[in-house]
C-alpha cells in the first residue's frame, strides 16, 4: 500500500493555492494528458465540504471512472478527498497548504491500495506507483504555475 508525498513550493498565498487545487477546471486542465473530465456531481467551479465528483479519464488505454468525496475541509490549509467508487481498492489524497516565507508549500499525500491483492502489489512495484507519482507531479506543476500567475 504505497504512499506518495510530493512537496511543491509556490510563490503565492495559501488561499490562492487552496482554491486552484479544488477547482474542477484546474483539475481537468492539469490532467489533460489523460482526457480527464468531470461527468457527475460537481462538474464546474470550486469543490467544497462534502462535495463529490465523478471523473472520467483514460489510463493505460482504458476509459475509467472514479468518484471522490471531500471528507475534510479546513480552508485555506487542508482538504482531503477519498475514493467512493473506482479502480483502486481505496485511496485518500491529502492536500495541505503550509504558509512559508514568500508563499506556500503545497504538500500532496496520496495513500492508496491497489485492487487484486498480490497482483495489485506487483503492479504497484512494476509501474503503478511511478505512474501515479508522475501524474501527481504534473498536476502540482500545473497548480504551481496557475497560482503564481495569479
Amino acid at each position: 500500500m504505497p504512499t506518495i508525498v510530493l512537496e511543491t513550493p509556490i510563490q503565492a498565498p495559501p488561499e490562492r493555492c487552496f482554491d486552484r487545487a479544488r477547482s474542477v477546471e484546474a483539475h481537468q486542465a492539469s490532467t489533460a494528458q489523460t482526457a480527464e473530465r468531470a461527468v457527475a456531481g460537481v462538474t464546474t467551479g470550486l469543490m467544497g465540504p462534502g462535495d463529490w465528483v465523478t471523473w472520467e479519464a483514460v489510463h493505460f488505454g482504458v476509459r475509467q471512472r472514479l468518484t471522490v468525496r471531500i471528507t475534510r475541509y479546513e480552508r485555506p490549509h487542508l482538504f482531503v478527498d477519498e475514493q467512493v467508487r473506482g479502480a483502486f481498492r481505496r485511496f485518500t489524497h491529502v492536500h495541505a497548504f503550509l504558509p512559508r516565507e514568500g508563499g506556500t508549500l503545497m504538500r500532496d499525500t496520496f495513500d492508496y491500495a491497489s485492487p487484486l491483492g498480490p497482483l495489485g502489489r506487483l503492479a504497484d512495484w512494476l509501474f503503478l506507483e511511478r505512474y501515479m507519482r508522475r501524474l501527481l507531479a504534473r498536476r502540482a506543476a500545473y497548480l504551481k504555475h496557475a497560482a503564481e500567475l495569479g
